[in-house]
């Protein structure tokens, strides 16, 4: 049966557009929203609806809610909680304005647009559907993501109390743990306020600079990584979303598994090869060659 689907942020090119476009070619009636309408335009000339929303603005989703009230007769199937950005750092390095920001865009939001969202997926008639796009981020924290981490983690253990403090209005929760995926995520960040992909650069007072070269090629993702194709990744989760009874947990995307897996490890068991991953390696044996130095 089709359903009404609202998405937020979906920028062409992006994890949301590709999620709009899976789900329309399911057949189910597609609200695809973003910042700015123009990004949207791919998505528009396939026949899906699209909708102004910043997630950061109460009275953007507000107007949102109206106008999807008129489309969908005072009521909607699926939330998509997908709007947010990243920001790759060492947490020595963090700006807190940034960080704030960014809890505020990639958790906050998504329970401010599922609240005013709310009298609309109480009225589906078979039951709403919410899901929360968390990513991996949030189950394996690894260097230089960490404020990434934090807020999907933060959205995670929303996720979670959503799902079950929703259940007496027939409302299902989803957590997605999205892993790699190959999309215009930077790009999109970058023209939102974020910064882009060839721009991220450690200070040039960072503490870790020793490691810088390979330090910031871990914060530019320019690492060997499976990276998921973004339309293949939305065709297995709208998929798993259209069982009858979708999983609490859906994992999908490249490295979803091994995260998966990951999580049961006992805690430190990953260091050495994160640390080598990221540069850390080079950072540590600097300052620890440096000690063995002043000690002489």
């Amino acid at each position: 049966m089709s359903r009404t689907v609202l998405i937020t942020g979906c920028s062409d090119g992006g994890l949301g557009a590709a999620l709009a476009i899976a789900f329309h070619k399911n057949g189910d009636r597609v609200i695809a929203t973003a910042r700015n309408p123009a990004k949207m335009a791919s998505l528009k000339a396939m026949g899906i609806d699209t909708l102004q929303l910043d997630v950061l603005s109460e009275d953007s989703v507000k107007a949102a809610v109206q106008a999807t009230s008129q489309l969908t007769d005072n009521s909607l199937d699926v939330l998509v909680n997908n709007a947010g950005k990243g920001y790759s750092t060492p947490l020595m390095d963090a700006s807190i304005s940034e960080v704030s920001g960014l809890f505020e865009l990639n958790t906050t939001s998504a329970l401010r647009v599922t609240q005013l969202f709310f009298p609309l997926l109480r009225n589906a008639k078979d039951g709403a559907l919410i899901v929360n796009n968390t990513s991996c981020a949030g189950v394996m924290p690894v260097p230089l993501q960490g404020p990434y981490s934090a807020t999907k983690a933060a959205l995670a253990s929303l996720t979670e109390v959503l799902r079950q403090e929703l259940q007496p209005f027939n409302i299902k929760v989803v957590d997605l743990k999205t892993g790699t995926v190959k999309s215009n995520f930077f790009a999109n960040a970058s023209s939102s306020g974020g910064p882009a992909e060839g721009s991220l650069r450690l200070p040039e007072d960072s503490l870790y600079l020793p490691g810088r070269e390979q330090v910031e090629k871990f914060m530019r993702t320019d690492i060997d990584i499976t990276e998921m194709p973004a339309d293949e990744w939305a065709s297995k989760v709208v998929r798993d979303l259209s069982k009858r009874n979708p999983p609490a947990h859906i994992w999908r995307g490249g490295n979803a598994f091994q995260v998966w897996l990951a999580s049961f490890l006992p805690v430190g068991m990953l260091d050495s090869a994160l640390k080598k991953m990221t540069g850390l390696d080079v950072v540590e044996r600097y300052y620890r060659d440096s000690r063995a130095q002043k000690t002489k």
